[in-house]
Order: C-alpha cells, then structure tokens, then sequence
C-alpha cells in the first residue's frame, strides 16, 4: 500500500514541478520579458531552482495531499470490485472521495501558478488565487475552461497515430513479434499507443501550465502585459470580449 502511495506522490511531485517551473517562466515573460528572451534565458534557470528548492515543500504538500486521495479513490474501488457488503456505504465513499479529488485537482491548477509566479506557499498560493477569480468575477471564465479537454483529446489522438505507425512496422518486420503469436497485433498497437500518448501527454501538460499561467497572470496584471506585449494585449481583449462580454469586465 505503501509502494503506491508513494508511487501516486511521486508521479504529483514531479508533475507539479514541471507546472511551478512553466509558471515562472510564463510569468517572467509577462512582467520582465527581457529575462525571459532566449530559450537557455535566466527566467528557465531561475524558475527550475525555485521550483526544486524554495517551492518543493509546497509542491510536495499539495502532491501529497493529492496522492492520498488518489490513494484513496483507489483503495475504494478495489474494495467495490471484490466485496458485495455494504454496497452503498462504498458508493457514497467513493463519491466522496471522487469529489475530493476533482476539488483538489481544480485547486491545484490554479494554487501552483501562484507559487511559480511568487513564490507563495501552497495554501497561501490556493487563497490568493481563488480570491483574485472572485475579486474579478472570472468563476465562469474559468470554470468554462476547455483547454485540458483538448489537450487530452491530442494526446490519445498523437498514441493512436503512434500505435497505427507499430502496426505498420509491425506488418514490414513481422520476425520481431513472432513471439506473441496471436496477440502480436494487439502488442504493436498497445505499447507504441500508450508511449506516445505518455509523451504527448507531457508536451501538453507544459502547454496547459502555460495557458493557465496567463490566466491568472491576465487577472493579475493586465497593464504589464499591455505594456510589455501591446499587440498580443489588443488580440486578446479582443477575442476576450467576443466570448465574455459581460464576465470579463474589461
């Protein structure tokens, strides 16, 4: 149990990292685009050491606190799977802790962007961001945000392209899956699938981080971005209030 515990905290860890150091940069390029202007700049070296080492117990908090109720969850359905007692104690739980951790799943998105872009601790970070949505009444902004949705949609779409590209390799070089009989198909299908998938997963994941930083940036400080990017500012005031005319308030 312990094994996948940690298991869960780590993949967190490591995912969070990833998003804290996108922020900072994003962020840096936003408010001081001058360190933010090659691709080996100070803000990605900067951003990456904040993120390992004055903002890991704050990623490490919030992965926690993450893992346990992925654990959790998890713990639930094993438990639904291979018992038939108390049926509806174990659905009520498992919609409970379904909920927790669609909540702090969305509470992270938005907590993490706040410690890549100051620094703050975790629940500090949670507070401010929320509060800041709030203060600009962008809730259904951000609520209506459809941008994972996408993303993922591209990721399964980039493993299916992966796994029809193992099929044809498979059908030129048949001698290499000789081995599974039958199942060769399904193999040259599965593995390329889920590693490509993996790895546009990834690649998107720093795209979201981003999407979400300017967001919060946006909300945070419009000025800056009018001041250091005027023509990226106009398109996207623009755009904005062609989708939310009367949310966006700008």
């Amino acid at each position: 149990m312990m094994f996948v515990l940690s298991f869960y905290w780590t993949a967190q860890v490591g995912k969070n990292i990833l998003h804290v150091t996108v922020s900072g940069v994003v962020g840096t390029w936003w408010f001081a685009p001058e360190d933010a202007s090659s691709f080996c700049s100070p803000a990605i070296n900067d951003s990456l050491l904040r993120a390992t080492t004055y903002s890991l117990g704050s990623i490490c908090l919030g992965s926690l606190l993450t893992a346990l109720l992925q654990f959790a969850c998890q713990l639930t359905r094993e438990a639904r799977r291979h018992t038939r007692c108390n049926a509806i104690l174990r659905c009520v739980l498992e919609c409970l802790v379904d909920f927790l951790e669609r909540l702090v799943a969305y509470f992270n998105q938005w907590a993490y962007v706040y410690v890549g872009l100051y620094g703050y601790d975790y629940l500090t970070a949670g507070r401010r961001t929320m509060s800041l949505f709030m203060e600009r009444g962008w809730t259904i902004i951000i609520n209506d945000n459809l941008v994972l949705r996408v993303l993922g949609l591209m990721s399964v779409l980039m493993g299916f392209l992966t796994g029809c590209f193992g099929l044809i390799i498979a059908s030129i070089k048949s001698s290499w899956l000789e081995d599974f009989g039958n199942s060769a198909a399904s193999v040259a299908f599965c593995i390329p699938f889920l590693i490509g998938a993996a790895v546009a997963y990834a690649l998107m994941s720093v795209v979201a981080s981003a999407i979400d930083t300017v967001l919060v940036a946006f909300a945070e400080g419009p000025l800056d971005f009018e001041r250091n990017h005027p023509g990226l500012y106009t398109q996207m005031i623009t755009a904005w209030r062609q989708v939310y005319p009367e949310e966006f308030g700008m």
